[in-house]
């Protein structure tokens, strides 16, 4: 057993300890809870608020690469659903002060309204080597020095692979998003890009709320779904396009949403992200895999294969689409990523649909692919929408 210890003062010990037996020694942040999930890293510098109530993120424990996390503190605003999703979060170092003129709250005032327990103190480079190397694990945030347990509470800890992780946080019912209760979001959009009469229906996964921004400041009508709403339900509400969302866990246990997106492809565009692209390739016909750390981050570097251009992507996935799983009758990969060569975009033009799996609505992260939601309102276009 592997220990790794870093001091913090005026904050009660707390550990992590992970299902191969390794104990990480620190100090509670947040609330004094128990909490397990699978331990994941993000490389982003910025946007923890973000990450923290992104619903792709729900059931894990998520740690940030960055060492100061906190410094601008939390606000009504930068929020990507009604609460915090994370099962646990890890850093090195909380910033003791924060400052930002929206700033209403500290980051770990925020987690203790909302019993999240955190870990801070610890050596978070060699945490994120460890999961580097060995891949994600099960692990477990404990208040004290642990006990002789801490091990096998990680490992009782439910493995992600095989579990619908999306009915834990799709809306309960149908719902339309009104651009004008979010005018604090209000963006311009660039010159010469004007709002189109379409109706889009989004399936909620797990939706982020900036996905919701730009698909209404892009249409004029957006109709949120359940993630169990069916083909026919879905085409009742006679869309002009389909979006397929964000959301967590592994893709193949939501068979539901698999078997909606068959019955939608060919009669409406549809356009799917992260896990709403990996629904879109089994619906397709292909089949995912589970990553050996993932992608989480806001420097993920992608390569259009059509025009060779190179966009810098946020991203926040542990499962993938299998390129060699595809069928050859008009479905191809159009992105990969550089890092690893994964599939991170796909098409099919007579069946009207695509998606990529990063997250072009980057929050937080580089806005160099939100050319995609144009790219659906041309396809919406081009079908007569």
């Amino acid at each position: 057993m592997v220990s790794h210890e870093f001091s913090s003062i005026h904050r009660p010990p707390a550990v992590l300890a992970l299902e191969d037996g390794t104990i990480f020694r620190g100090r509670a942040f947040g609330a004094l809870t128990e909490s397990g999930g699978e331990v994941v890293f993000n490389t982003s510098m910025t946007g923890y608020q973000e990450v923290l109530t992104d619903p792709s993120y729900y059931g894990q424990i998520v740690t940030m690469t960055y060492p100061l996390i906190g410094n601008y503190g939390v606000n009504e605003e930068d929020v990507e659903s009604k609460r915090i999703q994370v099962a646990g979060f890890i850093i090195k170092e909380p910033s003791r002060l924060y400052s930002n003129w929206r700033g209403g709250v500290s980051l770990e005032e925020w987690m203790m309204s909302q019993n999240v327990a955190g870990l801070c103190g610890i050596d978070t480079r060699a945490l994120v080597r460890k999961l580097r190397n060995v891949g994600v694990m099960r692990g477990v945030i404990l208040p004290g020095e642990g006990g002789d347990d801490a091990v096998g509470k990680a490992r009782a800890v439910p493995s992600m692979a095989g579990l619908d992780l999306v009915k834990a946080v799709t809306t309960g019912e149908p719902y339309d998003w009104n651009q004008s209760l979010h005018a604090l979001h209000k963006q311009t959009l660039p010159d010469g890009i004007e709002r189109a009469p379409f109706r889009v229906v989004a399936y909620d996964f797990g939706i982020k709320q900036n996905i919701l921004r730009n698909l209404a400041e892009r249409v004029s009508e957006l109709h949120v779904v359940p993630a169990t709403a069916s083909a026919e339900d879905v085409l009742a509400m006679k869309p002009d396009g389909v979006f397929l969302s964000n959301g967590p866990g592994d893709p193949e246990p939501v068979d539901y949403a698999i078997n909606s997106v068959r019955g939608l492809l060919g009669k409406v565009p549809v356009f799917g992200i992260c896990l709403g692209h990996q629904i879109l390739g089994l619906a397709l016909g292909g089949k995912t895999y589970k990553l050996k750390f993932g992608h989480r981050g806001a420097n993920q570097p992608v390569k259009d294969l059509d025009t060779g251009k190179i966009d810098i992507t946020s991203q926040n996935h542990g499962f993938c689409v299998d390129a060699d799983s595809m069928p050859g009758d008009g479905v191809r990969v159009t992105h990969l990523n550089l890092n690893d060569n994964t599939v991170e975009g796909l098409e099919d033009q007579a069946k009207m649909c695509f998606s990529v799996q990063y997250h072009p609505e980057a929050s937080p992260g580089p806005h160099d692919a939100t050319h995609h939601f144009d790219k659906f309102i041309d396809l919406m276009k081009k079908q007569g929408g």
